[in-house]
């Protein structure tokens, strides 16, 4: 347990940190769902429009250092290898 002010604090902000961490993890992870249920339906044109959204939302993600930027770009590569199999 935290005994000194300042690692009260940090054990604080560590617990509000971890929260915003997970909700922008899952939210990352529903684009990315977004786009896998557009291309399971084999619809090209929405796959693409999800695609977008959730690259930009990953990249993001990977500034911050919620995900390792070469983990992000594997995600990208394969969703876009993906879609473009639909033509």
């Amino acid at each position: 347990m935290a005994n000194s002010a300042g690692s009260k604090k940090r054990a604080r902000q560590a617990i509000k940190r971890r929260a915003h961490n997970g909700s922008l993890r899952s939210m990352v992870r529903t684009y990315l769902k977004k786009v896998d249920a557009a291309i399971e339906a084999g619809n090209q044109a929405d796959a693409q429009a999800a695609y977008v959204l959730a690259t930009s939302k990953l990249d993001k993600a990977a500034d911050k250092g919620l995900y390792h930027k070469n983990k992000a770009a594997r995600h990208k590569s394969r969703l876009s290898a993906k879609i473009k199999a639909l033509a």
